[in-house]
């Protein structure tokens, strides 16, 4: 089996919900508050672990009270936290905003996750085979370095585009074997409108204007829809799973997560993709991001 190594941002989530969230200059009543920990690195990391692969993880937390929590999360859910170096800047902190439609505003504060750099990659070690997940939470630069040096190494790399910015550089496309990206995001980097019900065949058109070399992947998350893998000729959809969702903060980073531990336990990518797809959809019927990631006995007896 090989290991899952993930760089990427470890948040403090303050979630709080409320029937609508307020417009500019609005006060609404909010109705709970919780604290619980996120960033889409952590969530990711903490999906794949509970999905039953090893998992290492890169990156940076303050030296105070959400820096230890964030430790203790990962150690609690079994992801390797010898990659984790502490700062002197706060620890990330994240307010989420759920409304009674399950729908989400969130403002991130990047705040440690800011300071990962190329220096931090040394403390994990790469092995071919091992799948390399990022996100862009986390400066341009360390995932450039971060790919480049897991390819070298005979690994698997996987980009979430997320959140959609700014662009990064060709050098950084060039060494991603799986892209994974929602609508909006997809249709940020392709430069092109991709709205939620576009057809598959414009999905994937669109997608493909994201390739920078044969070989790679675009993996289009598509919402109750599924998931539509996208190659240079061919494209495939894994349909997706209709639930009453409470909470969507999370859902795309436990479908990458759990597609990352998948792979790494050698599926092939539908297959992955289909393991990941209902994760996701037993993530949205909790509350909160880390927390709310199911284990793989609860994916495996929806799948059985």
């Amino acid at each position: 089996m090989h290991k899952v190594v993930v760089a990427g941002s470890i948040n403090t989530d303050v979630l709080t919900t409320m029937q609508r969230a307020p417009r500019p200059g609005e006060t609404v009543s909010g109705e709970t508050v919780a604290f619980g920990r996120g960033g889409k690195g952590l969530n990711q990391a903490v999906a794949a672990a509970r999905q039953g692969v090893a998992v290492e993880f890169i990156g940076r937390v303050g030296r105070d009270a959400f820096g230890d929590q964030a430790l203790a999360f990962f150690q609690a859910n079994g992801v390797g936290t010898a990659g984790i170096a502490r700062t002197d800047t706060a620890t990330g902190t994240a307010i989420v905003m759920v409304d009674a439609s399950a729908e989400n505003s969130i403002v991130v504060i990047p705040a440690a996750n800011g300071e990962v750099s190329p220096a931090d990659l040394e403390a994990v070690t790469i092995a071919a085979g091992d799948i390399l997940v990022s996100q862009f939470e986390i400066p341009r630069a360390t995932i450039a370095a971060f790919f480049r040096r897991g390819r070298a190494a005979g690994g698997l790399t996987v980009l979430n585009a997320a959140p959609a910015l700014d662009d990064a550089p060709d050098s950084l496309w060039a060494d991603v074997d799986i892209l994974v990206v929602n609508e909006t995001e997809l249709g940020h980097f392709a430069g092109v409108d991709v709205p939620g019900d576009a057809a598959e065949d414009a999905v994937a058109v669109a997608a493909r204007r994201l390739m920078r070399r044969p070989g790679q992947t675009v993996v289009a998350t598509l919402g109750v829809r599924g998931a539509l893998a996208v190659t240079a000729d061919d494209q495939v959809i894994v349909p997706g799973r209709k639930v009453k969702a409470v909470d969507t903060t999370g859902a795309g980073d436990c479908f990458v997560g759990s597609l990352a531990a998948r792979l790494a336990l050698g599926d092939t990518l539908p297959q992955a993709m289909r393991h990941a797809n209902v994760a996701a959809s037993i993530a949205v019927t909790r509350v909160g991001a880390g927390d709310a990631m199911p284990t793989a006995d609860e994916v495996l007896a929806v799948l059985t």
